[in-house]
């Protein structure tokens, strides 16, 4: 069967969020002000092109507080850090710059809150995923990780009168739901967030492929692998019955994904920039695709405050304060 590409269907919203923004400015900023070598640690986002983009203009990203020589700038990534880190890195004398997301940051402070009333927290996230680290680093113990509804029977809380769940900003907002129900019936008093901890942009993002799958073939999501709130857009699509695909560029794209399809969904995670859907976009036009339209959609106007001493030139105070 030959490709039959004729349409594509942009998400509304679909990439950079607030969060990434601030944290890729942060950085920037940081190498405009102080020259390079800024160092990051962990990818200051997860994606590949932003990555490399930042590399070359002086970047260095590292896992190991070691890595960072005596008198460095340092920069946290977006997804935040343990407290361990944190200390660490103020005892190292570093100059640092937090791009820790604020809406990460606000799960940091109500688990710090909490735990000093005497809770213990359940979890909701993937095991392993730096932002998962950074909170459950928040506490030296009495959080305990729910990747899946089935773990929700292995939790053993030291007591269950003073229990409250946490989730990963960047999940599957349908099964994070399905996870906190288990938990809920199985400790009817626990404490749920105030409000939803998943991040605005990550539920939009959602909200819109669940729209957009009904009226296409084929969802196609650029963002990299290690982005979770990507790979959560994929499966959003899957489920509903639409093949979902994740690319990290335009290369990526194979043209038998598209055989026998006419309408193509197009979207991007929160940390996948539009120049990379834009490079998608001329990829599926070279297949035959005539026709290109936005989805109407939610309307993102959030923006985050950049850390103080980021000032450039004759900035003034309400530019970053």
């Amino acid at each position: 069967m030959s490709t039959v590409v004729q349409n594509i269907l942009l998400a509304e919203p679909r990439g950079f969020c607030a969060g990434v923004d601030r944290a890729i400015e942060i950085v920037e900023r940081a190498l405009t002000k102080f020259g390079a070598p800024i160092y990051v640690r962990h990818e200051i986002v997860h994606n590949t092109y932003v990555v490399d983009n930042l590399k070359a203009k002086g970047a260095i990203f590292i896992e190991d507080l070691d890595d960072v020589p005596e008198g460095a700038t340092l920069v946290f990534s977006a997804h935040g850090v343990s407290r361990a880190v944190q200390k660490e890195a103020v005892a190292r004398g570093f100059q640092i710059f937090d791009a820790t997301c604020p809406l990460v940051t606000k799960v940091h402070v109500e688990v710090a809150k909490l735990a000093k009333e005497g809770y213990e927290f359940i979890m909701i996230g993937h095991k392993g995923h730096p932002e998962v680290e950074g909170t459950m680093g928040q506490l030296d113990d009495g959080i305990h990780l729910v990747e899946e509804v089935e773990d929700v029977a292995r939790v053993t809380p030291r007591q269950t009168e003073r229990l409250a769940v946490v989730t990963q900003t960047t999940l599957s907002v349908d099964d994070a739901a399905h996870i906190a129900t288990a938990i809920k019936a199985r400790f009817p008093t626990v404490r749920e967030p105030k409000h939803q901890d998943i991040c605005y942009a990550t539920q939009n993002r959602q909200d819109a492929v669940k729209l957009m799958s009904s009226q296409v073939d084929i969802v196609i999501v650029v963002g990299s692998p290690t982005s979770s709130n990507s790979n959560r857009l994929a499966e959003v699509a899957r489920k509903l019955g639409t093949p979902g695909y994740m690319v990290d560029s335009a290369e990526d794209l194979q043209e038998e994904w598209f055989d026998g399809f006419s309408r193509v969904g197009l979207t991007a995670g929160a940390s996948a920039p539009e120049i990379l859907v834009r490079q998608v976009v001329e990829r599926i036009k070279a297949l035959g695709a005539v026709s290109v339209r936005t989805m109407p959609g939610q309307p993102e106007t959030v923006k985050f405050p950049l850390p103080k001493g980021l000032k450039l030139g004759s900035e003034d105070d309400e530019t970053t304060n």
